[in-house]
């Protein structure tokens, strides 16, 4: 019955929906990490971004059939995309970078939509276990890290 509802003419919604959402849904837990970090990009950002990916590749899909160039073309206006992004995320404050694990996590948010647009779910579902571990384990070590060069600081 559904089929019959969102598929006619041509018009097939209901695959392009579920990897809409499969992007989103693998990009909302990077987003929600940066939000609770308080980063300049986060919540909303992420998922849009790897929504954006995702129908990037899904709108052109019936153009990239028979041409492997056209879909390399418009894999990197995506990745140039996620360049310029991640960029707009990068601020430098006198002696010190800050934003370049949210530019990175952008980028890879990008990689993520890219994939499932593709149909390859094994690989945005390991791209984002891979970014979630990252930020969610290596933060407290970076902290921590962070914490004993300081008292070593002190000490010298």
């Amino acid at each position: 019955m559904l089929d019959q509802i969102f598929a006619f003419n041509g018009f097939d919604i209901l695959p392009h929906a579920a990897a809409l959402a499969a992007a989103y849904l693998l990009a909302f837990p990077i987003g929600w990490n940066r939000e609770k970090a308080e980063r300049s990009a986060g919540i909303r950002t992420f998922p849009l971004v790897a929504v954006a990916s995702c129908g990037f590749i899904q709108a052109a899909e019936a153009l990239t059939t028979d041409s492997p160039e056209a879909l390399a073309r418009i894999m990197e206006g995506i990745i140039t995309g996620m360049g310029f992004i991640g960029g707009g995320a990068i601020l430098r404050l006198k002696d010190s970078v800050k934003g370049t694990a949210t530019a990175a996590s952008l980028w890879v948010t990008g990689a993520i939509g890219t994939a499932v647009g593709l149909g390859s779910y094994d690989v945005a579902i390991l791209l984002s276990l891979v970014t979630m571990v990252t930020l969610w384990i290596l933060s407290p070590l970076r902290q921590s890290i962070r914490g004993e060069d300081r008292d070593d600081e002190r000490a010298n």
